[in-house]
């Protein structure tokens, strides 16, 4: 379950990751363009705070929602 955008968390963010579905293809450089995006606006993804042991890690899943709005 997707955590809720939170100012305090995003504060102590260390570390980012992103999940993408397996059936996507698309060329790397663009899969590096598109996750910058994505990490550049969290408040709109399916986001989790990963805890570690010096802030957090916030590791997005990107859903085909997230691909329309970031690609248009």
């Amino acid at each position: 379950m997707p955590d809720k955008f939170d100012p305090y968390r995003e504060a102590l963010v260390v570390e980012n990751t992103t999940e993408w579905p397996e059936e996507t293809e698309m060329d790397p450089r663009r899969r590096i363009q598109l996750e910058s995006l994505l990490h550049e606006s969290p408040e709109q993804a399916d986001l989790e705070y990963v805890r570690t042991h010096t802030g957090f890690c916030r590791h997005i899943v990107v859903t085909d929602d997230d691909l329309e709005r970031i690609s248009s």
